[in-house]
């Protein structure tokens, strides 16, 4: 009877053991399950593209630090800020409720939120929008906004023509989303002028060169001599003599003052530099931040360069 008690005994603690061992490896499951449902909540509401917050943003501030040196009317351009924030973050959870994105809202719970984002940040984006556009002012807002709709149109339709337009519509993207140097100087000054063209520019210039440099490092990465990367990055290089170029008759004409260069000069060190280098493994995020570390400079030299020549 002993040994049969003993038994029963072992036999029961065994039993609680499984059951608790499956209690836990339940509730593992459901904390999974709900940190993947949190996450793809989160993918579906916040943007995915983060170069392109830089690209939006450091435009928005060289236009800015430009026009704050002529005036100290702040507020516009903390009201374009919350606009453009607010209008560049819509278009992820927008994509994503009408399943134009690889991510896409399936259930009702994912329609809710996704819904309940756009109706948030469309009200921010309204309530911006309507205070800089109040009684007719900044009527110029309406035609930088529409240059930047039909630039975003045209990346979205060269993505569905074919992959091999893919660094063009990344570029032609850019110009919408570099138009907020325009748009940043003009509500600061009330003028939209030669230099909001110059700042608008000077940044598509500077973008257009990142993107061409980041792809020509992703696809060109098993390049190691000179002439190997030469052969495989003629179109990067021959891109770094015509912005170079093209940044000169800027200057020479005029429409930009010379010392401005400065704030290329990293760019186009960076980019002849990659010829030369050794190889070594390519990191994508150490990429990154050094692109964001050459926008930052960039907006830095560009803004300083405006404060010593006017």
């Amino acid at each position: 009877m002993a040994t049969n008690e003993i038994n029963i005994e072992s036999i029961s603690r065994s039993a609680v053991k499984v059951s608790a061992i499956d209690k836990v490896s339940a509730i593992d499951n459901v904390s999974a399950i709900d940190k993947a449902r949190r996450e793809r909540h989160r993918a579906l509401i916040l943007p995915r593209e983060h170069g392109a917050w830089g690209l939006l943003l450091v435009p928005m501030v060289t236009g800015a630090g430009v026009a704050l040196h002529q005036t100290s009317n702040f507020i516009p351009i903390l009201l374009l800020l919350v606009a453009a924030l607010a209008l560049f973050w819509l278009r992820t959870p927008v994509e994503s409720l009408l399943g134009t994105s690889a991510m896409r809202a399936q259930t009702d719970d994912e329609r809710s939120s996704v819904s309940a984002a756009i109706a948030a940040l469309a009200a921010v984006a309204i309530m911006a929008l309507g205070a800089l556009l109040w009684a007719g002012r900044n009527p110029y807002l309406w035609l930088i906004g529409v240059a930047a709709a039909v630039a975003f149109a045209a990346q979205a339709l060269l993505k569905k023509l074919d992959r091999r337009y893919r660094m063009i519509s990344e570029i032609v993207g850019t110009i919408g989303l570099t138009s907020s140097a325009a748009a940043a100087y003009y509500v600061v000054t009330s003028r939209f002028d030669r230099t909001a063209w110059i700042l608008w520019l000077a940044n598509l210039i500077f973008a257009g060169n990142q993107i061409h440099y980041v792809q020509t490092r992703i696809h060109k990465s098993r390049s190691a001599s000179f002439r190997a990367k030469l052969s495989q990055g003629w179109t990067f290089a021959i891109g770094q003599f015509v912005m170079l170029s093209f940044l000169i008759v800027l200057c020479w004409r005029g429409l930009m003052p010379w010392i401005a260069l400065l704030a290329f000069a990293p760019l186009l060190f960076r980019g002849w530099f990659y010829f030369t280098q050794k190889p070594a493994p390519l990191v994508v995020r150490k990429l990154g931040w050094s692109e964001l570390t050459q926008a930052i400079v960039f907006c830095i030299l560009f803004i300083a360069a405006f404060y010593v020549s006017f």
